[in-house]
């Protein structure tokens, strides 16, 4: 049975999980850096067993809210919503086509840089993307307002950003959003493209690891895992509802500023350090 420390760790990572995996802020560069001021990166906190694992019970969050809108199957739908269902999800695996060619072959390697110095410049980097873009864009109408009227071209391009995830403190949210805004998609189907593209890409990268990670884990373990796990998936049915909400009204600058002041903060303190 864990100890009372271990499972509060448990219950914060789950807590930062379920929240940045879904705003551009990304969830691996916290979750590192959480680790880091807990102590976490020298025990199952730290290993890829639990960093990916853990995103099981955030992917689970999207598959529970939008469960009817992605079941082609769904009784209550006409052939038409069905066929655009099924049209959704040809849009989705061909934007996982980059991921699965490119971000396969380099994850291994980009597991070099997972350091405060790589996250931090990325976390800069992509704020200032985001404030940059969202000036250049404002004003300008979206032509893409709908999955349905979203073109094969544009699915896989935006998969081509999503590739840009694999560099540690990037945000695979923040990736895919960026490119689809820069690809004339509105803030609402950017977030929610980017939403349906993570379930292949996350159950792949999460199966990858678990599969290929000899670490055995103990009964304190896979609790600690089931708690992070639980918390991740009920934090980002809020922090979904709360994305899908905002945009409506607000761009993504707030999160630019976010991360621009984050990715300074971590300088200052490892440099204090």
């Amino acid at each position: 049975m864990p100890n009372i420390i271990e499972l509060l760790k448990a219950l914060l990572l789950g807590i930062v999980e379920g929240i940045t995996e879904w705003l551009p802020i990304s969830s691996t560069g916290h979750m590192i850096l959480v680790n880091e001021f807990i102590g976490g990166n020298a025990g199952f906190f730290g290993e890829d067993l639990f960093l990916y694992g853990i995103q099981l019970g955030a992917i689970l969050a999207i598959v529970t809210l939008y469960f009817k809108k992605l079941n082609p199957f769904a009784p209550s739908k006409t052939d038409a919503e069905k066929r655009d269902t099924w049209q959704m999800w040809f849009k989705v695996v061909a934007a996982c086509l980059p991921a699965a060619v490119i971000g396969l072959a380099l994850n291994d390697f980009m597991d070099n840089f997972e350091n405060w110095q790589v996250i931090s410049a990325t976390l800069i980097i992509y704020g200032i993307g985001f404030i940059v873009i969202e000036s250049i864009n404002k004003g300008r109408k979206p032509r893409v307002t709908s999955i349905s009227t979203m073109s094969y071209k544009t699915a896989l391009l935006i998969g081509a950003f999503q590739v840009l995830s694999i560099v540690p403190g990037t945000s695979r949210s923040g990736a895919t959003i960026l490119g689809a805004i820069l690809l004339g998609c509105s803030r609402e189907i950017a977030a929610e493209f980017s939403f349906f593209l993570a379930i292949p890409v996350m159950f792949g990268v999460s199966a990858l690891k678990l599969v290929t990670n000899d670490y055995i884990m103990t009964s304190a373990e896979w609790i600690i895992l089931a708690v992070s796990m639980a918390v991740a998936y009920v934090v980002s049915m809020i922090a979904v509802k709360f994305l899908t909400s905002f945009v409506k009204k607000h761009d993504f600058k707030v999160f630019g500023w976010y991360r621009i002041i984050l990715g300074a903060a971590v300088i200052g303190f490892f440099l204090l350090k």
